[in-house]
């Protein structure tokens, strides 16, 4: 883990959704985030809902919360979100990615079903999250909760 970012720098918490341990992209990701300036708390695979609230409580400077999803169960995994922003915590943006359903296609039910949960940004492209970090951030929803 890098040390605390300083006043200005940018912070996000990453990790793969608790039942999944597709870890190439993750490490990619966070290379990436890592290269445009970002401090990554990298939770790895395998991650419980429960651990990115920790995360998050541990660092409140976090701009948004980073879940990816390969295996498809990404619904089941994030089940927990309601109970966690019920109570306070998580309130960074969420943003998930990857297959999120099981199966070779994820249909725009399988999108509502993760928004209704209170997901906040479905990024269908690595490539994305940099540029839609930068929106939040300079439409100040990065400290707020903001639904596509």
């Amino acid at each position: 883990m890098h040390a605390l970012p300083g006043r200005g720098e940018r912070l996000v918490v990453l990790g793969v959704a608790e039942s999944d341990a597709h870890a190439v992209a993750n490490q990619l990701i966070a290379l990436q985030l890592r290269d445009y300036g970002f401090t990554v708390v990298n939770l790895g695979v395998c991650t419980p809902l429960g651990d990115f609230a920790d995360a998050v409580d541990a660092h409140p400077q976090a701009e948004a919360v980073l879940i990816g999803s390969l295996n498809g169960h990404a619904h089941h995994d994030l089940r927990d979100l309601p109970a966690l922003r019920a109570a306070g915590r998580l309130s960074p943006p969420v943003i998930v990615g990857g297959n999120l359903s099981v199966g070779s296609r994820t249909t725009e039910a399988d999108l509502r079903r993760l928004r209704d949960l209170g997901i906040d940004h479905i990024l269908t492209d690595s490539n994305e999250i940099v540029l839609l970090l930068d929106r939040l951030r300079s439409t100040g929803k990065a400290a707020e909760l903001q639904h596509d």
